[in-house]
């Protein structure tokens, strides 16, 4: 049965009673939307020093309330576009109604008024880093540092260049749902409500959010077919050559535990896609399904353009990731503005780019509230490099997860070194962990 709410408060000890609401807490209200002049200020300026957070994912989050434990003079502001959290880890547990909505779901407002920071519910329009000023389409806030929390975009252009109808109908019919939270809704009334047939599942090329995590809805939502006794094939195309991360502990679960239900294809390089006749063309070969999750390459989203972060290759392409300092996050060409979670680009020649999970963002937003903590104070910050934990949920029952970490040091050069453990044994007493980590982290961010 699902894991309510409730039961999961219980079980992680309480994440402590709300607080009441305060001035801080109460969303800005200025003229209506239609005849605000985004040119008006939104809030006036600051006394002290003030910390504005693009973006309220797991990333943003994480900062306001890191920054106002580290330093509570800091003024911070959080803007964020919808008006409550959703969480895109832990997710495909809900699409199999493993855990509820409530699990995923909480107030930002509860959570800036038990920190004394300030959420806006507004969009992020544009940057003038010049004047340090962040404007929204109900006015300009300025700031003294930015942080960016821009999650990630889908790349339809790889596909589609610019044919907007294709990639609208992609998006619409056969959305990827690694973006919160309407696709999530949609996808989950598709795959309970699936008949049978041929469900293709295109997996992005790397760098991509949350790298296990494709394997993990497969593997869930062939469960409930295989539960539902559904006559339906999710074909996984993948550019890759094998799952990856955790490589051994996928195959297995593919072959042993769903042989009939998940068809998996290495190599599976997108050539075409076209949504309206269910049709996909790959370097294995051509497929027609009869639905699809359709996951179209990931950038950085769209704060990270908007703010002009988007770094180079040596051939001068766009690189489609903020090009941060590896160490200290911010961006190359202004020391002042930070970048943090999945936008995040390349840090290292050993592994490339950091896993683009939640676990990471939790961790990057709590080494730049430290450092700009620092930087307030007038104090050197520290170099410190995250870590990241990964459970997967292969089988949903009995209920079994397998599990990777990274860890990360300095090599003798500087060069940050990224080591990989694989737990593939998949077995209950990692869900047990799985949801102990989960708590972790909803307590850090909202406890």
């Amino acid at each position: 049965m699902p894991i309510s709410r409730r039961q999961f408060l219980a079980s992680a000890g309480a994440l402590g009673a709300t607080a009441t609401a305060s001035s801080l807490a109460q969303p800005v209200n200025p003229l209506p939307f239609l005849i605000t002049i985004q040119g008006d200020a939104l809030l006036p300026r600051s006394s002290g020093q003030r910390v504005v957070i693009c973006g309220g994912g797991w990333g943003g989050v994480s900062a306001a309330k890191h920054l106002k434990k580290n330093d509570p003079k800091i003024e911070v502001v959080l803007l964020e576009r919808n008006p409550v959290f959703f969480s895109c880890p832990m997710s495909n547990k809900w699409l199999v109604d493993v855990v509820d909505g409530n699990y995923l779901t909480w107030s930002y407002l509860d959570v800036a008024s038990k920190y004394d920071y300030r959420f806006i519910q507004t969009e992020v329009v544009a940057f003038e880093r010049d004047r340090k000023r962040v404007i929204t389409a109900q006015g300009h806030v300025d700031y003294d540092y930015l942080i960016i929390g821009a999650g990630i975009r889908y790349n339809y252009e790889a596909w589609f260049g610019n044919d907007r109808k294709a990639a609208d109908y992609t998006r619409a019919r056969y959305p990827a749902a690694y973006i919160p939270n309407a696709e999530h809704f949609i996808l989950k009334a598709e795959i309970q409500g699936f008949k049978g047939g041929d469900l293709v599942m295109t997996l992005p090329p790397p760098p991509h959010r949350c790298p296990p995590s494709p394997y993990e809805r497969a593997c869930l939502i062939a469960g409930l077919f295989k539960q539902n006794r559904v006559k339906g094939k999710i074909i996984i195309l993948d550019p890759k050559d094998s799952p990856k991360p955790i490589t051994e502990g996928f195959q297995e679960a593919f072959s042993v535990l769903y042989r009939d239900q998940i068809s998996y294809v290495p190599k599976a390089v997108i050539q075409e896609v076209d949504p309206f006749n269910r049709r996909i063309r790959t370097s294995a070969g051509d497929f027609r399904f009869d639905h699809g999750i359709l996951m179209a390459p990931h950038q950085a989203g769209d704060m990270a353009w908007k703010a002009g972060s988007i770094g180079r290759n040596p051939e001068g392409a766009l690189t489609g990731w903020a090009a941060v300092d590896p160490v200290f996050l911010n961006l190359r060409d202004d020391r002042d503005v930070y970048v943090i979670g999945d936008a995040v680009g390349l840090v290292s020649p050993q592994f490339n780019f950091y896993p683009k999970a939640g676990h990471v963002a939790n961790a990057h937003a709590r080494i730049v509230a430290r450092y700009i903590a620092d930087r307030v104070a007038g104090k050197e910050a520290r170099a410190t490099l995250p870590d990241n934990l990964c459970f997967m949920m292969v089988n949903a029952a009995p209920r079994e997860d397998i599990a990777v970490r990274f860890r990360y040091h300095f090599d003798d050069k500087g060069v940050i070194i990224q080591e990989q453990i694989d737990d593939n044994l998949r077995r209950d007493d990692l869900v047990t962990e799985d949801f102990q980590w989960a708590s972790r982290m909803y307590e850090d961010m909202f406890g």
